[in-house]
């Protein structure tokens, strides 16, 4: 039996991934196994997870996943002490209309596994209106079950003390109190934090942030209001095709957004991947039968990308008689060009017509549901695809014949259809699973 717990907040940026990488680390610290998971469509958190447990980390979410899946990926902590999800946003936050099993929301998993939630608040710029904040949350949903609150950010001793007195009054238990600390502070850019594979002192800031809390948190406590937990028989796991038997993924800070779940899935229903690196002007295996380009940050290597000729090439020689997809940055570098911050424009592999700009901005996020109109590796005309789309990129020109039908989460129908051309395809989300 594992003690569960789900890691939420009122809101984004008040602190669950540094609580949940400090409590992870913490507990691993005194020699127990944790196995941490994240609520929602984030590529980036779950490598953070790994660096802090030793043990990697998947997505589960309930807009785009049904509970046979959501049930088959938890059972990976079976073997763990301490399992915590890390939520995304604040608690209650999804889209308007129901997905698969849920709206996306860390209440829909938090309610659906009965692990209860530690919540992060953030009181500053106020005192008692943080309680009401918390009370508010604890009975906006009868299914799911608060545990208690960390106090993030406090100013001072009095600040801290009239916050708990609040707490306490509205019979909230209070874990611990956190003041400000630079030191575990997570450097960010345009799509989230940096991501872990470039922090070379990841390791050192995880430490820290596991000694701080450990310092200012009742770590009995927290472990003391889990739920005690144990995984339930699955009949069906994942319903993932591989894109091809033997896959060429690029793999490098360029492209590196692609969710673990679906690499595991691949490898589980029998496929091989070799990595390669564009940023090193490397070339997609030749021995590969399909090419992968997932999302990453292009727009910030778009120069080295535009120079690295023995990549591009090779991609085109690849896709000559083999496919290739890309996903938002993948798409756009399989693209004609690339415009950067600083709106200079450089030319990609041109596989596909796509012309995509970064210096005119404008954040693109949110569920899809694709229908594909043409197959693309690992799909039939006519799946339908459930993912994630989030960037700032805007399209000058996508001239070529539309991958698939595409609707936000509301059913609208957006212009981000993807494209195909010859053995090329791509799309702006990111996918997490098809339609059973």
């Amino acid at each position: 039996m594992a003690a569960a717990l789900v890691i939420s907040a009122p809101a984004s940026g008040v602190g669950k991934t540094t609580l949940t990488l400090a409590l992870a680390r913490a507990w691993r610290n005194r020699g127990l196994n944790v196995q941490c998971f994240k609520s929602g469509p984030d590529y980036i958190d779950p490598a953070f997870h790994a660096a802090a447990t030793g043990r990697a980390s998947v997505n589960v979410d309930s807009w785009a996943m049904d509970s046979a899946t959501i049930s088959h990926l938890i059972s990976r902590g079976a073997d763990a002490d301490v399992v915590l999800a890390e939520g995304s946003m604040g608690l209650f936050d999804g889209v308007a209309a129901r997905g698969v099993s849920g709206t996306g929301a860390t209440a829909d998993i938090a309610e659906m596994l009965g692990w209860p939630v530690v919540l992060v608040i953030d009181p500053s710029g106020q005192a008692q209106t943080a309680a009401a904040i918390a009370a508010g949350l604890r009975d906006y949903r009868a299914g799911v079950r608060l545990a208690g609150v960390v106090l993030n950010r406090i100013a001072s001793p009095r600040h801290e003390d009239l916050v708990r007195r609040a707490l306490n009054d509205a019979g909230i238990a209070v874990f611990g109190a956190l003041p400000r600390h630079a030191e575990i502070s997570l450097p960010k850019r345009h799509l989230g934090l940096v991501q872990a594979e470039e922090q070379a002192e990841i390791g050192k800031l995880i430490q820290e942030a596991a000694r701080f809390v450990s310092e200012h948190v009742d770590l009995d406590a927290v472990l003391q209001s889990a739920a005690s937990w144990s995984p339930q028989p699955v009949v069906n796991g994942l319903n993932v095709t591989p894109p091809g038997q033997r896959i060429a993924l690029a793999r490098d800070p360029a492209f590196s957004f692609v969710y673990p779940h679906m690499l595991e899935a691949w490898r589980a229903a029998g496929a091989e991947i070799s990595t390669f690196s564009p940023l090193a002007d490397e070339e997609p295996d030749a021995s590969a039968d399909v090419c992968w380009l997932p999302g990453g940050y292009p727009e910030l290597h778009a120069g080295k990308i535009a120079a690295n000729r023995r990549f591009r090439s090779g991609l085109r020689a690849f896709a000559e008689t083999r496919p290739v997809h890309g996903e938002c940055g993948g798409y756009m570098v399989l693209g004609a060009a690339l415009t950067d911050a600083d709106g200079i424009r450089h030319e990609m592999t041109g596989l596909l017509g796509l012309e995509t700009s970064f210096a005119k901005r404008r954040m693109h996020l949110g569920y899809r549901l694709a229908a594909l109109a043409a197959p693309m590796p690992g799909h039939k005309v006519g799946a339908r695809l459930r993912g994630h789309e989030f960037h700032y990129s805007t399209i000058l020109a996508q001239p070529d014949t539309p991958l698939a039908v595409v609707h936000d989460a509301t059913g609208a129908v957006i212009a981000e259809s993807g494209s195909r051309r010859g053995h090329a395809t791509g799309t702006f989300f990111h996918l997490i699973a098809e339609d059973r």
